[in-house]
């Protein structure tokens, strides 16, 4: 069975850090990824990562704050998230996918085909 299991999510000030893990089991994937989806919004793509070569994408919104990585020994993703801001407050997801396909369709729910069940993130002021 797949199965993708987030952790990490919580209360913090703006200005501080969280470290989100996705541990996975089942099977490999070729790209995992974040997306987070605030009240009243649509999912909206933060990170994503090659698994095997380690290719990192993020949206305009996170670059330079957030940092996605991979440990293959525990077959996990984590999304470190530095200088948080309120903005950054939503529930965020893991998603994987088990081919690479081109990198312009990492940024879109669709092309994922495994999804965790979320971890809540709340910055406040």
């Amino acid at each position: 069975q797949v199965q993708l299991v987030e952790s990490g999510g919580g209360l913090v000030q703006a200005g501080g850090s969280l470290r989100l893990s996705c541990a996975a089991s089942g099977r490999t994937f070729g790209v995992m990824g974040w997306f987070r989806q605030a009240p009243g919004k649509e999912r909206e793509f933060v990170a994503a990562i090659r698994w095997s070569l380690g290719n990192t994408y993020y949206a305009d919104s996170v670059k330079g704050r957030f940092t996605i990585s991979r440990d293959n020994a525990n077959n996990t993703v984590y999304l470190q998230m530095d200088s948080l801001k309120p903005e950054d407050t939503a529930v965020y997801y893991c998603a994987a996918r088990p081919s690479v396909l081109s990198p312009s369709s990492y940024y879109t729910p669709r092309a994922y085909d495994y999804w965790g069940q979320g971890t809540q993130v709340t910055v406040s002021s």
